[in-house]
This record gives structure tokens, sequence and C-alpha cells, in this order.
């Protein structure tokens, strides 16, 4: 049982190991920014427009609200909770916290691989979104051919050295950030950073809706078709919802241990899930008015952001710089992202074998170089080379996207409903008391326990190829 003194040395951020004392969060705002750079990124500027384009706009983004209700926004806060409670990495809060010798411990490791396989794929997309702000400031991607574009994304990423050098350099950018620490690092930058993505995502939307035409591009995003909605376009919906906020993979349970005691959660998940809503819808007013405007294909897919966008720029007045910016803003969201994911394994490793963080991340880094390699080549060298049927990019993307998110998830929502029960899930939300919110506890309760774990069963299903 937890002393006083024990409780007192949690409180204030001090590991038990050693009673070293712990980094955390100094600020409420920079909570909300660091929480909400983890969940916007490459996802809301590329995956997002492209799924929309895909599966008839503004019905499909309804349903995702929905599915971002009933299924993001519940793991996100079960796993801020535990993670805060437990002052502890991913691995070890859910060892601490679960049951004598029941092995919760698993999911804590599920959620490490994950964001270790993640983050040795996207990397290199990100690697690649890097390079492509270089290009546009250089002016070689301004073509109004789709088939141009493509043939310069082409030649980036069936270059074996131009392919891993960019990886690279993500890598160290990244490092970078995190050897300075949570609140001099983490805090710092993203504090700096998401102001800096809504201002240029907002100039770009602003230049995308004075176009000739882009009344269509609007409509295309507020005007519903819900015959659109299908069964295969609500799964991919719940799909999106839950990989989008960046939950499963262990991240949202290392942000929480370095939340403030008097955090509200309830509150801090919710603003940065309609932040990275919105986001998202600005970042489909950046993309489909100038699409529609200029008369390019919606329904592009994830060739969107490497030939589309550079085409849609190059047709429109001062494209020139407008591209530079898009590409900027993307690597920014890209940054925010990128950090969460490498501080999962950074944080256990100072914990648990008591690391320096400069030497955490440095040894993170060189496996994710290592175990990166292979998916950075699987465009060139490597295109041939395929573990069941896929190469080492898509393998790593199907791993972690389809099996181990939805899996870490699943077992957060079942832990919490079934194990941990409503008392702790009360006290931890309600802040010991503090917050006069038991109707909102009540409601996460009985979604969480009830309706998360039966839809996110649906989405491992899906991803499994079983539905």
């Amino acid at each position: 049982m937890e002393t006083a003194s024990e409780g007192q040395k949690v409180a204030t951020g001090e590991v038990a190991r050693g009673f070293r004392k712990r980094d955390a969060f100094a600020t409420g705002l920079g909570v909300l920014t660091a929480t909400l750079g983890s969940a916007v990124g490459l996802g809301n500027i590329w995956k997002f427009p492209a799924m929309t384009g895909q599966n008839g706009g503004a019905a499909f983004i309804i349903v995702y609200l929905f599915c971002t209700l009933l299924v993001g926004l519940p793991v996100m806060m079960s796993e801020h909770m535990l993670g805060r409670r437990a002052r502890k990495d991913a691995i070890n809060t859910m060892r601490d916290l679960a049951p004598r010798r029941q092995p919760w411990w698993l999911i804590g490791a599920a959620g490490g691989l994950a964001a270790f396989l993640i983050m040795a794929f996207y990397s290199e997309v990100a690697g690649w979104v890097f390079a492509y702000v270089f290009k546009a400031a250089s002016g070689s991607i301004l073509s109004t051919d789709p088939a141009t574009n493509s043939a310069s994304f082409g030649a980036l990423v069936s270059d074996p050295w131009q392919a891993l050098l960019w990886q690279w350099i993500v890598l160290i950018w990244v490092g970078a950030i995190i050897m300075m620490g949570v609140s001099k690092g983490i805090e710092r930058v993203t504090k700096k950073l998401l102001p800096l993505l809504f201002v240029l995502l907002i100039a770009v939307c602003v230049r995308s809706l004075t176009l000739d035409g882009a009344g269509e591009g609007i409509k295309f995003l507020f005007n519903p078709d819900f015959s659109k909605v299908t069964g295969p376009v609500v799964l991919a919906a719940m799909g999106l919802a839950f990989f989008k906020l960046s939950v499963g993979m262990g991240t949202m349970i290392t942000y929480g241990s370095y939340f403030k005691e008097d955090q509200n959660i309830p509150a801090t998940a919710t603003k940065v899930m309609l932040a990275d809503l919105t986001v998202s819808i600005l970042a489909g007013l950046a993309i489909f008015p100038a699409v529609f405007a200029l008369g390019f294909d919606v329904a592009a897919g994830p060739s969107l952001l490497f030939e589309i966008i550079p085409a849609v720029f190059a047709s429109m007045p001062g494209g020139d710089f407008f591209v530079i910016i898009f590409f900027l803003l993307t690597a920014i969201a890209a940054t925010g992202a990128m950090i969460s994911i490498v501080e999962v394994p950074v944080a256990f490793l100072t914990e648990q074998f008591r690391l320096s963080r400069q030497t955490a991340t440095l040894l993170t880094l060189g496996l994710l170089a290592l175990v990166g390699a292979p998916a950075a080549l699987s465009f060139s060298e490597l295109s041939e080379t395929s573990i069941f049927g896929k190469t080492f990019f898509d393998l790593y993307d199907y791993a972690s996207s389809n099996i181990l998110l939805p899996v870490g998830g699943l077992f957060i929502c079942i832990f919490i409903g079934w194990v941990w029960g409503f008392d702790n899930v009360k006290r931890a939300l309600s802040n010991d008391g503090a917050l006069n919110n038991q109707g909102i506890v009540a409601l996460f309760f009985t979604v969480v326990k009830y309706i998360t774990p039966l839809l996110v069963l649906l989405v491992l299903l899906d991803g499994l190829n079983i539905l």
C-alpha cells in the first residue's frame, strides 16, 4: 500500500526507482500543445484529406466525428489517467496498476512495439516531406502535370541514398528535441510549432478559398451526401479516428505521466480532439477548394500530397510561395507526432534501466535507423524483398496500424472497464474529488466499458480482413 510520503514523491514527479527527479510538463498550455502535437501529424494533412476525398466528403467527416467521440476520445482519456496515476512509462504503468501477477504490462509492451514500428516507416514519410520543403524552395516540383510530379516523387523514393539521408535527418532533428527533456524540449518546441502550424495552415486556406471555383470544394466538405455512407466507409472512419489521435501506442500514457495532478483530463482530451478535428478541416479547406477550382482528381488518395498538391499550387498565382508554406506546415505537423512516438521508448529506457535521457535517445535513434533502413529502401534496393507478401515499409505499417494499435486500445478499454473499475476511474477523472464532473465520469465509464471495446474490435477485425 502506498504511504503518504511515497504518494507525495509520485505527485512531485520523483521516480521510486532511485527517487530520481522526473521531468514533467510545466504548464497547462504545455500539456495541451504537446498532446495536440502528438495527435496532429501527417494523418491530418495527408491521410484525412485523402480518405475524405475517397469516401464522399462531408458525410465521411460526420461519421468520423461520431467515431472519434466513441473510439478515439475514450481511449485517449483512459491512457492519460493511467499514465498520470502511475507516473511511469507505458510498460511500467500497466505493470504497477494491474493486479499482482496479471501480465497487463504486455499491453504497454505492444504499444511500445507499435510506436517503434510506426516511427520506423513514419520517419521515412516525414523524410519525403522534409525533402519537399527544399524541393519547393528550389521550384523543382512546381509542375501543373501530376505525371511530372509523380516522376519527381518516384526519383526521390527510389534513390536509396536520398531515402536514407532524409530519414536520418528526420531522426536527428527529433532526437535533438527529445534530448532537451520534457519541459525544455518537448513542451517548449510544441508551444512554438503548433501556433505556427495554425498560422501557416490558415494562410494556405485563405489563398485556396479565393480561387475561382473554390465553392465546389467547400460544398464537398460541408454538404453531406449520406448515400455515400456504407459499412466500409464507417469502418474506415473508425480506423482513422483511432489512428489519428495517437492512441494504442503508449504515447498518451507516456504524456499522461507528465501531467500535473490538477490537470483536467476530460477537458484536456476534448480540447485536443476538437483542435485535431479543426486542423483536419482546415487541411481540407486548404486542399479541396483548390483541387476543385483547378480541375484535379478529388479522390486521388495517397498521391494527393506529393503529386497532386504541387500541381495544384503550380496552377495558381503565387503558388511558388504557398507550396513552400504548405510543405513547411506539413513538416511541423509530422514533427509533433514523431516527438511523442520516440518519447515512448526513451521514457522506458530511462526509467527501466536508469539511462540518461541523452543515452536513451541515442540508443533509440540508432535502433530506429537500423530497423527503419529496410522501410526506407523498400522502394529501391529492397523493393523485390517481401515478408508475408509485403515490403518492409508495408509490413511495419500493417503490423502496427492493423494489429498492435487496435489490440492495445481494446485491452486498455477492458482494463479500465473490467479490472481497474469505476472507483479508480472516478478518483482519476475527478482529480480525487476536486472536479464536480460525476456525470462525465459515469458517461465515460459506460462508453469505455461497453461501447468502445466493441467498436475497436470491429477496427481490429477489419484490419485483419475478417469482416
